[in-house]
């Protein structure tokens, strides 16, 4: 299938209502920061940016003139400030901003910061955008439903992002997934299951390669692979359940298939019973955040009523769970997922006791 016919052709950006934004607040992703997304469009003029191979990355590179220049600078580097440390400015001097580039392809169309160290050239980069609920819920989701945490800060109509380390999934799959060596592509084929579960379970939308990074992690004898995801804008918003399945994606047909080849049936059910298992926890170890995350959800606008109408329907035919179809929003649709997970999981782990105990 097409991804014209899986995703719609645009999403709107929601904005933050009064109870997300206070739970933003409790948890310390609000916080007062220097310069806005509206700021950093006031650019003079950009050139392309290319990659080592010449081709087009449609970033391309801003630039400010002499009077905008000094501010935009010295506002950065608080936000960096802010972001990666205790917010002081006694750092300010012994950092530089290296490079604003701007994202012309997407929704987001977010500008991405490199700031560098001059004492030791040592660089990170983080991203400015436009603030969009679904995109909040979908970092609060990420840092507490995947293995990773996230650092972001919300401000009004902006928002903060640190950059996610790793090779983005459609230069892994060309470059390096053909060499790499057996057992490691059965690592990876495991890794694969495992994040289009996660992604399924969390309803994060619009996992094609370009959207999640792969991270070689090197252990005492060998490289393990994790993925990452890199985008959430499609965090509860399209209708077609396959599209929160990186499987359906054509950009993934390659890692499909590595898993078709390097493991079995029952392997491919095993794993998915580990990260639904591993989720559960998370969710029951997260305890009242995520209880307050889904609750403000259930209250929230961040979808199209046909994109409701359809999902809990898809939902309710590959689940049975009647819940699906009572579900008026997307929150409820969310809420319905986690419960669902989190109670067969209390199911499995009672049954596993009584068969001990008998």
């Amino acid at each position: 299938m097409s991804d014209e016919k899986l995703m719609s052709k645009k999403k709107p950006a929601y904005p933050i209502q009064k109870k997300l934004d206070a739970y933003l607040g409790r948890y310390n992703r609000k916080i007062e920061i220097p310069i806005f997304y509206e700021d950093l469009l006031r650019f003079a003029g950009s050139v392309a940016v290319y990659d080592d191979d010449g081709d087009d990355t449609l970033w391309v590179r801003v630039y400010y003139s002499d009077t905008e220049r000094q501010e935009i600078d010295l506002s950065l580097k608080k936000v960096y400030s802010i972001l990666h440390s205790d917010g002081s400015e006694r750092i300010l001097e012994y950092l530089n901003v290296d490079a604003v580039d701007y994202c012309t392809f997407g929704n987001s169309k977010p500008f991405r910061i490199k700031v560098r160290n001059i004492l030791n050239d040592n660089y990170t980069h983080f991203y400015v955008k436009k603030t969009d609920a679904s995109r909040v819920y979908g970092l609060e989701l990420e840092h507490m439903l995947s293995p990773y945490n996230l650092n972001f800060l919300v401000y009004k109509d902006t928002l903060i992002e640190e950059h996610i380390a790793g090779i983005p999934g459609d230069v892994f799959i060309k470059d390096f997934l053909p060499v790499l060596t057996e057992a490691e592509k059965s690592q990876l084929a495991k890794e694969f299951v495992k994040f289009n579960e996660r992604c399924m379970i969390r309803l994060l939308g619009d996992m094609r390669s370009y959207n999640y990074v792969i991270v070689p992690v090197h252990d005492f004898d060998h490289v393990v692979y994790r993925i990452r995801a890199i985008d959430f804008d499609q965090q509860c918003f399209e209708g077609n359940f396959k599209v929160y399945r990186p499987q359906f994606f054509k950009e993934n047909f390659k890692m499909v298939e590595l898993v078709s080849d390097k493991l079995q049936e029952y392997s491919v059910d095993q794993y998915k019973i580990e990260e639904r298992s591993i989720v559960a926890k998370r969710i029951l170890s997260s305890g009242a955040r995520i209880k307050r995350l889904v609750s403000s959800a259930k209250t929230d606008k961040i979808s199209l009523s046909g994109h409701i109408e359809r999902l809990s329907a898809e939902l309710h035919d590959y689940t049975a769970d009647v819940e699906f179809k009572k579900s008026k929003n997307m929150g409820q649709i969310l809420a319905t997922a986690l419960d669902f997970v989190k109670r067969n999981y209390e199911d499995m782990s009672m049954r596993q006791i009584i068969e001990k105990k008998f």
